[in-house]
């Protein structure tokens, strides 16, 4: 390999990654109190104001959420994947527009703020069978579009303690997380020890009591994620029905 050729690899940009997630509407209190805590807004790619923080400063605030930070505020229902060979984007959008056409929306209880091992996230106040069967029909009708895993990220989720079944849906549909082992939820923290965490909980609980987010899930949509050189934006909405 020439030396012009071995600087044209190393710089090479990744491949993008795509997601399909459940996004809350850009002006409904759920975003703006999602996009506050994260410091990153993934419809406009800015970072609103942080709330006003009583327990951490805003550096330590925005190391806790460098990692949920990087996926924007959402609720995931296909999990991130790059493109499998012969693939576009454009397929990708159209295939999101069918799928929205063909279903109506609904509503859930509502979420509340819990922890999720050593994170914080927000879940269903009540568990939601359309959420779910929204969730199992976004994992096989874009698996198509999934390029197989790498094995380096392969052995990343295996260091997870996964279950034999959670194995399986790793092979199978490149995420353990997914049909009968689905929990909806929209993280806000990275992995945390449990004094932080307490601090983290009580922080967001108070700002999340505040926000006026605490009303009826509305899920009328699906929402395109695409991560480039950053971290992921919203770059397209497909509402149900239309």
């Amino acid at each position: 390999m020439s030396p012009g050729t071995a600087t044209a690899a190393a710089t090479k940009p990744a491949e993008p990654r795509y997601a399909i997630y459940f996004a809350p509407p850009a002006q409904s209190p759920l975003w703006r109190f999602g996009s506050a805590v994260l410091g990153y807004d993934a419809e406009t790619g800015e970072a609103p104001p942080l709330p006003e923080l009583k327990r951490f400063d805003a550096t330590r605030w925005h190391e806790i959420t460098t990692e949920p930070r990087r996926y924007g505020f959402h609720g995931t229902l296909k999990a991130p994947f790059r493109l499998a060979a012969g693939r576009t984007e454009t397929e990708l959008r159209a295939v999101c527009a069918r799928f929205a056409k063909d279903r109506a929306g609904f509503a859930c209880a509502g979420v509340t703020l819990n922890t999720i091992g050593r994170f914080l996230a927000l879940r269903l106040a009540v568990p939601s069978a359309a959420l779910d069967r929204l969730a199992a029909g976004a994992v096989a009708a874009f698996d198509d579009f999934r390029a197989p895993m790498s094995e380096t990220e392969r052995e990343k989720r295996l260091r997870a303690p996964l279950t034999p079944r959670q194995q399986d849906y790793l092979a199978r549909w490149g995420y353990p997380y997914v049909l009968e082992d689905f929990r909806f939820h929209m993280t806000l923290t990275g992995s945390l020890d449990d004094d932080e965490r307490t601090l983290a909980e009580a922080e967001l609980a108070e700002h999340f009591a505040m926000s006026g987010a605490d009303g009826p899930l509305i899920v009328r949509e699906i929402a395109l994620y695409r991560q480039e050189a950053g971290p992921f934006r919203l770059v397209a909405r497909f509402p149900f029905g239309s």
